[in-house]
Protein backbone atom coordinates (compact mmCIF):
# COMPACT_ATOMS: atom_id res chain seq x y z
CA UNK A 1 0.00 0.00 0.00
CA UNK A 2 1.40 3.08 -0.75
CA UNK A 3 2.05 5.32 2.10
CA UNK A 4 -0.22 9.06 1.96
CA UNK A 5 1.59 12.95 2.65
CA UNK A 6 -0.65 12.38 6.03
CA UNK A 7 1.32 9.20 6.53
CA UNK A 8 4.81 10.25 5.98
CA UNK A 9 4.79 14.05 5.82
CA UNK A 10 5.65 15.81 2.80
CA UNK A 11 9.82 16.21 2.69
CA UNK A 12 9.94 12.25 3.03
CA UNK A 13 7.57 11.72 0.23
CA UNK A 14 9.00 14.63 -1.63
CA UNK A 15 12.20 14.91 -1.09
CA UNK A 16 13.63 13.49 -4.27
CA UNK A 17 11.65 15.67 -6.74
CA UNK A 18 12.86 18.97 -4.63
CA UNK A 19 16.19 17.95 -5.02
CA UNK A 20 15.99 17.28 -9.17
CA UNK A 21 13.70 20.53 -8.91
CA UNK A 22 16.64 22.28 -7.22
CA UNK A 23 19.09 21.22 -9.54
CA UNK A 24 16.70 22.31 -12.72
CA UNK A 25 16.30 25.98 -11.51
CA UNK A 26 19.87 26.25 -10.96
CA UNK A 27 20.78 25.08 -14.51
CA UNK A 28 17.88 26.25 -15.83
CA UNK A 29 17.54 29.49 -18.18
CA UNK A 30 15.88 32.00 -15.26
CA UNK A 31 19.52 32.10 -13.99
CA UNK A 32 22.23 31.08 -16.05
CA UNK A 33 21.80 33.89 -19.00
CA UNK A 34 21.21 36.23 -15.98
CA UNK A 35 24.84 35.23 -14.67
CA UNK A 36 27.06 34.92 -17.44
CA UNK A 37 26.30 38.31 -19.53
CA UNK A 38 27.16 40.77 -17.30
CA UNK A 39 31.03 39.44 -18.01
CA UNK A 40 30.83 39.44 -21.42
CA UNK A 41 30.76 43.43 -21.27
CA UNK A 42 34.96 43.87 -21.66
CA UNK A 43 35.53 41.02 -24.04
CA UNK A 44 33.02 41.93 -26.78
CA UNK A 45 34.10 45.18 -26.44
CA UNK A 46 37.69 44.50 -27.23
CA UNK A 47 36.54 42.25 -29.99
CA UNK A 48 33.47 44.48 -31.72
CA UNK A 49 33.86 47.41 -30.13
CA UNK A 50 30.02 47.23 -29.11
CA UNK A 51 28.79 49.63 -26.79
CA UNK A 52 27.46 48.11 -23.41
CA UNK A 53 23.39 48.74 -24.86
CA UNK A 54 24.35 46.53 -27.38
CA UNK A 55 26.36 43.93 -25.15
CA UNK A 56 23.53 43.28 -22.94
CA UNK A 57 20.58 43.77 -25.04
CA UNK A 58 20.72 39.80 -25.80
CA UNK A 59 19.05 39.38 -22.02
CA UNK A 60 16.78 41.65 -22.88
CA UNK A 61 15.83 39.95 -26.12
CA UNK A 62 16.03 36.77 -24.37
CA UNK A 63 13.92 38.19 -20.84
CA UNK A 64 11.13 39.36 -23.30
CA UNK A 65 10.76 36.16 -25.36
CA UNK A 66 10.67 34.07 -22.36
CA UNK A 67 8.32 36.29 -20.66
CA UNK A 68 5.64 35.98 -23.22
CA UNK A 69 5.85 32.17 -23.55
CA UNK A 70 5.98 31.61 -20.07
CA UNK A 71 1.87 31.41 -20.06
CA UNK A 72 1.88 29.08 -23.23
CA UNK A 73 4.64 26.63 -21.08
CA UNK A 74 2.60 26.78 -18.08
CA UNK A 75 -0.72 25.75 -19.80
CA UNK A 76 1.39 23.04 -21.30
CA UNK A 77 2.50 21.76 -17.59
CA UNK A 78 -1.12 22.16 -16.69
CA UNK A 79 -2.16 19.83 -19.45
CA UNK A 80 0.45 17.33 -20.16
CA UNK A 81 2.34 17.31 -17.27
CA UNK A 82 5.41 19.47 -15.90
CA UNK A 83 7.89 16.57 -16.30
CA UNK A 84 7.52 16.47 -19.96
CA UNK A 85 7.83 20.26 -20.36
CA UNK A 86 11.11 20.78 -17.73
CA UNK A 87 13.21 17.99 -19.14
CA UNK A 88 12.31 18.76 -22.72
CA UNK A 89 12.94 22.16 -22.42
CA UNK A 90 16.29 21.37 -20.44
CA UNK A 91 17.67 19.81 -22.75
CA UNK A 92 16.73 22.38 -25.38
CA UNK A 93 18.13 24.94 -23.49
CA UNK A 94 21.53 23.53 -22.48
CA UNK A 95 22.08 22.59 -26.53
CA UNK A 96 20.98 26.45 -27.60
CA UNK A 97 23.47 27.83 -25.14
CA UNK A 98 26.18 26.05 -25.88
CA UNK A 99 25.41 27.09 -29.67
CA UNK A 100 26.21 30.26 -28.83
CA UNK A 101 29.74 29.08 -28.41
CA UNK A 102 29.54 29.42 -32.37
CA UNK A 103 29.18 33.28 -32.49
CA UNK A 104 31.13 34.01 -36.05
CA UNK A 105 34.26 36.54 -35.40
CA UNK A 106 34.27 40.03 -35.78
CA UNK A 107 35.24 39.29 -39.65
CA UNK A 108 31.57 39.17 -40.66
CA UNK A 109 29.49 42.22 -40.68
CA UNK A 110 26.36 40.89 -39.65
CA UNK A 111 27.78 39.06 -36.88
CA UNK A 112 25.78 41.19 -34.00
CA UNK A 113 22.91 40.22 -35.61
CA UNK A 114 23.99 36.50 -35.90
CA UNK A 115 24.76 37.22 -31.95
CA UNK A 116 21.50 38.20 -31.19
CA UNK A 117 19.62 35.28 -33.15
CA UNK A 118 21.14 32.69 -31.32
CA UNK A 119 19.64 34.25 -28.24
CA UNK A 120 16.14 34.32 -29.40
CA UNK A 121 16.80 30.90 -29.77
CA UNK A 122 17.30 30.51 -26.37
CA UNK A 123 14.53 32.93 -25.57
CA UNK A 124 12.19 30.32 -27.81
CA UNK A 125 12.86 27.07 -25.68
CA UNK A 126 14.36 27.68 -22.74
CA UNK A 127 11.54 29.06 -20.30
CA UNK A 128 10.50 25.45 -19.43
CA UNK A 129 13.18 24.97 -17.74
CA UNK A 130 12.65 27.70 -14.94
CA UNK A 131 10.47 27.81 -12.03
CA UNK A 132 7.22 28.11 -14.26
CA UNK A 133 7.46 24.54 -14.39
CA UNK A 134 9.75 23.11 -11.32
CA UNK A 135 7.39 25.23 -9.32
CA UNK A 136 4.12 23.29 -10.28
CA UNK A 137 5.67 19.79 -8.78
CA UNK A 138 6.79 21.47 -5.77
CA UNK A 139 3.32 22.93 -5.32
CA UNK A 140 1.49 19.78 -5.59
CA UNK A 141 4.12 18.12 -3.31
CA UNK A 142 3.86 20.69 -0.77
CA UNK A 143 0.88 22.25 0.98
CA UNK A 144 1.80 22.57 5.35
CA UNK A 145 5.39 23.77 4.34
CA UNK A 146 4.95 25.02 1.22
CA UNK A 147 6.64 28.35 1.50
CA UNK A 148 10.05 26.57 2.99
CA UNK A 149 9.82 23.67 -0.23
CA UNK A 150 9.59 26.56 -2.51
CA UNK A 151 12.48 28.49 -0.73
CA UNK A 152 14.40 25.20 -1.07
CA UNK A 153 13.55 25.04 -5.28
CA UNK A 154 14.47 28.41 -5.43
CA UNK A 155 18.03 27.65 -3.80
CA UNK A 156 19.22 26.62 -7.10
CA UNK A 157 19.30 29.99 -8.44
CA UNK A 158 21.48 31.04 -5.44
CA UNK A 159 23.80 27.97 -6.18
CA UNK A 160 23.83 29.23 -10.00
CA UNK A 161 24.62 33.25 -8.56
CA UNK A 162 27.71 31.05 -6.59
CA UNK A 163 28.91 28.97 -9.11
CA UNK A 164 27.83 29.62 -12.50
CA UNK A 165 30.17 34.11 -12.50
CA UNK A 166 33.37 31.91 -11.21
CA UNK A 167 33.04 29.47 -13.65
CA UNK A 168 31.85 31.91 -16.34
CA UNK A 169 35.10 34.12 -15.64
CA UNK A 170 37.66 31.44 -15.74
CA UNK A 171 36.07 30.24 -18.92
CA UNK A 172 37.06 33.50 -20.21
CA UNK A 173 40.22 33.70 -18.82
CA UNK A 174 41.41 30.45 -20.07
CA UNK A 175 39.58 29.88 -23.34
CA UNK A 176 38.00 32.97 -24.27
CA UNK A 177 33.79 34.00 -24.26
CA UNK A 178 32.92 32.10 -26.54
CA UNK A 179 34.23 28.53 -25.48
CA UNK A 180 32.53 29.91 -22.02
CA UNK A 181 29.49 29.03 -23.06
CA UNK A 182 29.83 25.53 -23.91
CA UNK A 183 31.23 25.09 -20.88
CA UNK A 184 28.31 26.97 -19.27
CA UNK A 185 26.03 24.72 -20.78
CA UNK A 186 27.28 21.25 -20.04
CA UNK A 187 25.57 22.23 -16.60
CA UNK A 188 21.94 21.54 -17.42
CA UNK A 189 23.10 18.51 -19.70
CA UNK A 190 25.48 16.69 -18.08
CA UNK A 191 23.57 17.26 -14.06
CA UNK A 192 20.13 18.21 -14.60
CA UNK A 193 18.83 16.32 -17.19
CA UNK A 194 19.87 13.71 -16.01
CA UNK A 195 18.63 13.89 -12.46
CA UNK A 196 15.79 14.83 -13.73
CA UNK A 197 14.93 11.85 -15.64
CA UNK A 198 15.30 9.85 -12.86
CA UNK A 199 13.87 11.62 -9.56
CA UNK A 200 11.28 14.71 -11.33
CA UNK A 201 7.74 13.57 -11.18
CA UNK A 202 4.32 14.64 -10.00
CA UNK A 203 2.46 13.23 -7.80
CA UNK A 204 -0.33 10.71 -7.79
CA UNK A 205 -3.73 11.78 -6.33
CA UNK A 206 -3.30 9.74 -3.41
CA UNK A 207 0.26 11.30 -2.54
CA UNK A 208 -1.40 14.76 -2.49
CA UNK A 209 -1.76 16.93 0.20
CA UNK A 210 -5.40 16.82 1.37
CA UNK A 211 -5.57 20.86 1.23
CA UNK A 212 -4.92 21.08 -2.78
CA UNK A 213 -7.62 18.65 -3.59
CA UNK A 214 -11.06 18.12 -3.57
CA UNK A 215 -13.06 15.45 -1.59
CA UNK A 216 -13.44 13.69 -4.86
CA UNK A 217 -9.44 13.76 -5.32
CA UNK A 218 -9.74 17.28 -7.97
CA UNK A 219 -6.87 19.37 -7.97
CA UNK A 220 -8.89 22.85 -6.65
CA UNK A 221 -8.21 26.50 -7.90
CA UNK A 222 -9.71 29.09 -10.03
CA UNK A 223 -9.30 29.58 -13.55
CA UNK A 224 -7.24 32.19 -15.40
CA UNK A 225 -10.23 34.10 -16.61
CA UNK A 226 -11.40 34.42 -13.00
CA UNK A 227 -7.60 35.53 -12.09
CA UNK A 228 -7.95 38.10 -14.02
CA UNK A 229 -10.77 39.89 -12.52
CA UNK A 230 -9.43 39.73 -9.51
CA UNK A 231 -7.96 42.72 -7.93
CA UNK A 232 -5.37 40.65 -6.27
CA UNK A 233 -3.75 39.23 -9.22
CA UNK A 234 -2.56 42.75 -10.72
CA UNK A 235 -1.54 43.92 -7.25
CA UNK A 236 0.79 40.77 -7.28
CA UNK A 237 1.43 41.53 -11.12
CA UNK A 238 2.60 45.41 -10.76
CA UNK A 239 4.27 44.65 -7.73
CA UNK A 240 6.68 42.13 -9.29
CA UNK A 241 7.04 44.42 -12.37
CA UNK A 242 8.06 47.64 -9.66
CA UNK A 243 10.56 45.08 -8.36
CA UNK A 244 11.96 43.54 -11.52
CA UNK A 245 12.34 46.64 -13.25
CA UNK A 246 14.49 47.84 -10.45
CA UNK A 247 16.52 44.71 -10.02
CA UNK A 248 17.19 43.50 -13.21
CA UNK A 249 19.39 46.14 -14.36
CA UNK A 250 21.38 46.14 -11.16
CA UNK A 251 22.08 42.95 -11.28
CA UNK A 252 23.33 42.42 -14.65
CA UNK A 253 25.29 45.49 -14.76
CA UNK A 254 26.79 44.92 -11.33
CA UNK A 255 29.82 43.31 -13.03
CA UNK A 256 30.52 46.59 -14.95
CA UNK A 257 29.05 49.09 -12.22
CA UNK A 258 31.32 47.42 -9.58
CA UNK A 259 34.23 48.06 -12.31
CA UNK A 260 33.53 51.63 -13.01
CA UNK A 261 34.27 52.26 -8.75
CA UNK A 262 37.23 50.17 -9.00
CA UNK A 263 37.40 46.79 -8.21
CA UNK A 264 38.55 44.25 -10.79
CA UNK A 265 36.50 41.41 -12.22
CA UNK A 266 37.27 38.27 -9.69
CA UNK A 267 36.34 40.74 -6.92
CA UNK A 268 33.24 41.86 -8.95
CA UNK A 269 32.72 37.82 -9.30
CA UNK A 270 33.13 37.44 -5.44
CA UNK A 271 30.81 39.84 -5.11
CA UNK A 272 28.37 38.09 -7.46
CA UNK A 273 28.99 34.80 -5.24
CA UNK A 274 27.58 36.66 -2.19
CA UNK A 275 24.88 38.23 -3.58
CA UNK A 276 24.44 34.47 -4.22
CA UNK A 277 24.50 34.28 -0.75
CA UNK A 278 22.09 36.31 -0.17
CA UNK A 279 19.65 34.84 -2.47
CA UNK A 280 20.04 31.32 -0.43
CA UNK A 281 19.23 33.22 2.88
CA UNK A 282 16.43 35.08 1.28
CA UNK A 283 15.02 31.68 -0.06
CA UNK A 284 15.35 29.41 2.96
CA UNK A 285 13.92 32.23 5.76
CA UNK A 286 11.37 33.76 3.63
CA UNK A 287 9.66 30.30 2.63
CA UNK A 288 10.56 29.42 6.60
CA UNK A 289 8.50 32.91 7.08
CA UNK A 290 5.56 32.67 4.82
CA UNK A 291 4.51 29.10 6.78
CA UNK A 292 4.14 31.21 9.64
CA UNK A 293 2.71 34.50 8.68
CA UNK A 294 1.07 36.66 6.33
CA UNK A 295 2.34 37.12 2.75
CA UNK A 296 2.61 41.12 3.18
CA UNK A 297 3.85 41.17 6.64
CA UNK A 298 7.12 39.25 5.16
CA UNK A 299 6.89 40.79 1.93
CA UNK A 300 7.36 44.20 2.68
CA UNK A 301 10.50 44.94 4.90
CA UNK A 302 12.71 42.39 3.00
CA UNK A 303 11.50 43.87 -0.54
CA UNK A 304 12.48 47.25 0.42
CA UNK A 305 16.03 46.06 1.25
CA UNK A 306 17.35 46.73 -2.44
CA UNK A 307 17.35 50.50 -1.56
CA UNK A 308 20.03 50.18 0.80
CA UNK A 309 21.99 48.55 -1.64
CA UNK A 310 21.70 51.05 -4.37
CA UNK A 311 21.95 53.90 -1.71
CA UNK A 312 25.52 52.02 -1.03
CA UNK A 313 26.61 51.85 -4.99
CA UNK A 314 26.11 55.56 -5.22
CA UNK A 315 29.18 57.21 -5.78
CA UNK A 316 32.66 57.22 -7.88
CA UNK A 317 34.38 54.54 -5.86
CA UNK A 318 33.64 51.91 -3.15
CA UNK A 319 35.40 49.38 -0.89
CA UNK A 320 34.86 45.51 -1.85
CA UNK A 321 33.47 45.11 1.89
CA UNK A 322 30.47 48.04 1.21
CA UNK A 323 30.06 46.31 -2.33
CA UNK A 324 29.52 42.59 -0.87
CA UNK A 325 27.38 43.83 1.92
CA UNK A 326 24.95 45.73 -0.25
CA UNK A 327 25.22 42.31 -2.90
CA UNK A 328 24.01 40.58 -0.30
CA UNK A 329 21.21 42.25 0.70
CA UNK A 330 19.89 42.45 -3.07
CA UNK A 331 20.26 38.83 -3.83
CA UNK A 332 18.16 38.18 -0.28
CA UNK A 333 15.20 40.45 -1.40
CA UNK A 334 15.18 38.64 -4.62
CA UNK A 335 14.99 35.43 -2.93
CA UNK A 336 12.41 36.61 -1.51
CA UNK A 337 10.47 37.98 -4.70
CA UNK A 338 10.62 34.35 -6.49
CA UNK A 339 9.38 32.60 -3.33
CA UNK A 340 6.49 35.09 -3.40
CA UNK A 341 5.68 34.78 -6.86
CA UNK A 342 5.73 30.81 -6.67
CA UNK A 343 3.94 30.89 -2.99
CA UNK A 344 1.18 33.33 -3.81
CA UNK A 345 0.00 31.93 -6.96
CA UNK A 346 -0.83 28.44 -5.10
CA UNK A 347 -2.69 30.38 -2.03
CA UNK A 348 -4.37 32.78 -3.77
CA UNK A 349 -5.86 30.83 -6.77
CA UNK A 350 -5.04 27.42 -6.07
CA UNK A 351 -3.64 24.20 -8.33
CA UNK A 352 -5.98 23.63 -10.80
CA UNK A 353 -4.78 26.12 -13.55
CA UNK A 354 -1.44 27.01 -11.77
CA UNK A 355 0.69 27.02 -14.70
CA UNK A 356 -1.15 29.69 -16.63
CA UNK A 357 -1.53 32.11 -13.89
CA UNK A 358 2.09 31.00 -12.88
CA UNK A 359 3.03 31.72 -16.32
CA UNK A 360 1.38 35.12 -16.32
CA UNK A 361 2.61 36.33 -13.06
CA UNK A 362 6.00 35.55 -14.39
CA UNK A 363 5.48 37.82 -17.50
CA UNK A 364 6.31 40.83 -15.59
CA UNK A 365 8.85 39.55 -13.47
CA UNK A 366 10.83 37.90 -17.07
CA UNK A 367 9.71 41.20 -18.98
CA UNK A 368 10.82 44.26 -16.20
CA UNK A 369 14.13 42.31 -15.75
CA UNK A 370 14.66 42.07 -19.35
CA UNK A 371 14.31 45.24 -20.03
CA UNK A 372 15.50 47.13 -17.01
CA UNK A 373 19.26 46.24 -18.25
CA UNK A 374 19.17 47.95 -20.70
CA UNK A 375 17.76 50.91 -19.43
CA UNK A 376 20.35 50.90 -17.21
CA UNK A 377 23.12 50.54 -19.87
CA UNK A 378 21.66 52.93 -22.01
CA UNK A 379 21.75 55.45 -18.85
CA UNK A 380 25.23 54.79 -18.01
CA UNK A 381 26.12 55.27 -21.84
CA UNK A 382 24.64 58.55 -22.43
CA UNK A 383 25.36 60.15 -18.46
CA UNK A 384 28.89 58.44 -17.77
CA UNK A 385 27.49 56.76 -14.47
CA UNK A 386 24.75 54.21 -13.27
CA UNK A 387 23.71 57.17 -10.32
CA UNK A 388 21.04 58.60 -12.10
CA UNK A 389 19.34 55.10 -12.40
CA UNK A 390 19.60 53.55 -9.13
CA UNK A 391 18.18 56.72 -6.86
CA UNK A 392 14.72 55.88 -9.11
CA UNK A 393 15.33 52.39 -7.78
CA UNK A 394 15.26 53.00 -4.48
CA UNK A 395 12.13 54.72 -4.75
CA UNK A 396 10.84 51.43 -6.56
CA UNK A 397 11.81 48.89 -4.66
CA UNK A 398 9.59 50.74 -1.90
CA UNK A 399 6.66 50.77 -3.69
CA UNK A 400 7.15 47.02 -4.94
CA UNK A 401 6.93 45.82 -1.30
CA UNK A 402 4.18 48.12 -0.15
CA UNK A 403 1.51 47.18 -3.40
CA UNK A 404 1.80 43.67 -1.30
CA UNK A 405 0.32 45.25 1.54
CA UNK A 406 -2.75 45.38 0.00
CA UNK A 407 -3.90 41.62 -0.62
CA UNK A 408 -5.61 41.03 1.96
CA UNK A 409 -6.51 37.45 3.32
CA UNK A 410 -6.01 34.19 1.85
CA UNK A 411 -8.91 32.47 0.48
CA UNK A 412 -10.82 29.82 2.96
CA UNK A 413 -11.99 27.54 -0.25
CA UNK A 414 -11.26 27.21 -4.07
CA UNK A 415 -13.73 25.64 -6.43
CA UNK A 416 -12.86 22.40 -7.18
CA UNK A 417 -11.77 21.74 -11.59
CA UNK A 418 -12.39 17.87 -13.06
CA UNK A 419 -8.86 17.28 -14.75
CA UNK A 420 -8.63 16.99 -18.26
CA UNK A 421 -8.79 13.91 -19.67
CA UNK A 422 -5.23 12.70 -20.41
CA UNK A 423 -3.85 13.76 -16.55
CA UNK A 424 -4.72 10.28 -15.98
CA UNK A 425 -1.71 9.53 -17.65
CA UNK A 426 0.80 11.31 -14.88
CA UNK A 427 0.25 8.41 -12.62
CA UNK A 428 1.80 6.21 -15.19
CA UNK A 429 4.86 8.55 -15.75
CA UNK A 430 8.29 7.89 -14.88
CA UNK A 431 9.40 7.97 -11.36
Amino acid sequence: MVATTEQRGEFALGWKVLLASVLGVACGASPIPFNVIGFTVEPLIAEFGWTRTQIVMPITIFGIIASLLAPFFGSLADKYGVRKVALYSTLAFGLSFGLISLTPTALVTSTLYIYYALWVLVGLVGIGSTPVSWSRAINLWFYKRRGLALGILLMGTSLAAIIVPKLAVWGIENYGWRSMFAIIAVLPLAVALPLGYFLFREPRPDERPKAISSASGNLTGVALGVALKDYRFWLIWLSIATIAGAFGGAFINLPAMLSDRGLDAQSAASVMGVLGIGIFAGRIITGMLLDRFWAGFVAFPLLCLPAISCYLWLGDSIAFPVAATAGFLLGFAAGAESDLIAYLTGRYFGMAHYGKIYGMLYMPFGFFSALSPIIYANVRDTTGSYDPILSVAIFAFFIGGGLLMLLGRYPESLPEVEPPADKGKLAMEAR
